[in-house]
């Protein structure tokens, strides 16, 4: 960048003078290491000096998209546009901005005229293909995955944007080896060990041992267990590291042997795999899933406390319902995927129900707000680990929840579990079906478009509504 310079204040106080590139390009390592305070404070500078320089504007945008200030940063962005900033890159960034306000059309039209603009952008690319993901237009996101993966073949994003298209739909082989590809994404590697050891294939080790990764979040840790038999019967020297919160839950399942809050804790290794992984090596295809249901089971002595607890707070007769509306916030999709409590109105207005809430973190203290009809118990404060929600979901009727651990847990322990999935859902759940060939007790309701909570809460509560008039139906017949 060239330009004027800017008085910026030296160690001791006096101005000294910088060249405006000098600070941009300063600022720009900043808010690539992180350090989005000091960025922020040296565009301020910048732009307190040329409010409409171009670049400064840009990265301006950047800085308050990494805040999650999205439009903020989509009119940053568009005044750098307006004022003559580099427009390939701009609008390569702007249609991740528009895509996470939710506005996919303007985010895909952004994203054509990027790549339009640079056609060897394979970063470019690529931020088109995760836009046509989330409008399931799939053929069009392969597409330009590859077209990004021919420019740029060792670029990890593109494969594993790649992978997820596959995933979604349908073609597990392809879909499997492209996923691999996940360790490679900035920040990622740090969960696989540093070593010279192979990653498991999936042929039997008879001798040596083989260390299993829980390398993602509870849910994934709770879906991918199941394949841990599957795996000790090929190695029976098996170790698995994951976090500790998870280790009451993994260790019901046959062949787990030592286990460790984390990789480096554990004993020499002859080879590794990631929980994740083991689809891969087990040759997974979607009328092949393991799912031996249940494989995960509640303590009965908690179970016994837990019911006794729910008899004497919920009122009798009412069918029981946990409810988790929200998932992790840290997570990349959890805008799309998670909903507010106040969005529930039409669960919380079905006659006969009883709402148990299983939330945890932030999105728990909405319960403070709920006006609805159906009474509900909020858990979430004694809810102190795993196996007390094992033993709660054991005593229910039914959950319902967003994509979440607890609807992964539900599932692995076989009860009936409805999960309400975003338009463009996480890749394990397919395209087109209510079913699940990962959990056959489970349900799954979809948005017919974008954002469109309203028609999946309908469907729910239709369901809902069917199963209560068949209940009384089934009670007089008995009656009789």
């Amino acid at each position: 960048m060239s330009g004027g310079a800017i008085s910026a204040p030296a160690q001791a106080g006096a101005p000294v003078t910088v060249p405006l590139a000098d600070l941009y390009r300063i600022a720009s390592e900043h808010e690539q290491a992180g350090r989005l305070d000091d960025a922020e404070r040296l565009i301020a500078l910048m732009r307190a000096q040329r409010p409409d320089q171009p670049d400064a504007l840009h990265l301006a945008g950047i800085v308050a998209a990494r805040r999650q200030r999205y439009a903020e940063a989509a009119g940053l962005m568009q005044q750098a546009l307006a004022r003559g900033g580099t427009p390939g890159l701009i609008w390569r960034n702007i249609c991740e901005v528009y895509r996470r306000l939710g506005r996919l059309d303007e985010a895909v039209a952004a994203g054509r005229r990027a790549v339009a603009l640079a056609p060897n952008d394979a970063h470019a690319l690529v931020n088109l293909a995760i836009i046509h993901y989330d409008r399931l237009e799939l053929e069009a996101g392969i597409a330009c995955c590859e077209r990004a993966i021919a420019l740029a073949p060792d670029l990890p994003g593109a494969h594993f944007e790649l992978s997820e298209a596959l995933l979604l739909g349908g073609d597990f082989a392809r879909g499997w080896e492209e996923y691999e590809w996940r360790f490679q994404i900035a920040g990622a590697g740090k969960l696989m060990p540093k070593t010279d050891r192979p990653q498991w294939d999936g042929k039997p080790l008879r001798e040596g041992t083989l260390l299993l990764i829980g390398d993602q979040g509870f849910g994934d840790v709770i879906q991918f267990s199941r394949y841990i038999p599957w795996a000790a019967a090929r190695c029976p020297d098996l170790v698995l590291a994951c976090s500790k919160d998870m280790h009451m839950v993994v260790r019901q399942l046959p062949g787990v042997g030592r286990m460790f809050d984390r990789w480096e804790d554990a004993p020499p290794f002859t080879a590794f795999c990631p929980l994740s992984g083991l689809p891969r090596a087990h040759g997974t295809r979607p009328a092949t899933v393991p799912a031996e249901i249940p494989y995960l089971r509640a303590d009965p002595v908690r179970v016994a406390l837990w019911a006794s607890r729910l008899d004497a707070l919920l009122p009798a007769g009412y069918r029981r319902v946990g409810i988790a509306w929200a998932g992790r916030p840290t997570h990349n999709n959890d805008h799309n995927r998670s909903m507010s409590l106040a969005s529930c109105a039409k669960l919380a207005a079905v006659d006969g129900v009883a709402l148990v809430s299983l939330q945890k973190g932030p999105a728990a203290a909405q319960v403070g707000r709920y006006v609805g009809a159906a009474p509900l118990l909020n858990l979430g404060p004694e809810i102190a680990d795993w196996g007390d929600t094992m033993a709660i979901l054991e005593a229910l009727d039914l959950v319902v929840t967003v994509d979440t651990s607890v609807g992964h847990l539900a599932g692995a322990m076989g009860k009936p579990a409805w999960m309400m999935l975003p338009y463009a859902p996480d890749w394990r759940w397919l395209l087109g079906r209510s079913d699940t060939p990962w959990y056959p007790t489970m349900r799954l309701f979809r948005q017919p478009a974008p954002g469109r909570w309203d028609e999946v809460l309908e469907a729910v509560v239709a369901e809902l509504d069917r199963g209560r008039k068949q209940l009384r139906r089934g009670r007089r017949k008995h009656s009789a």
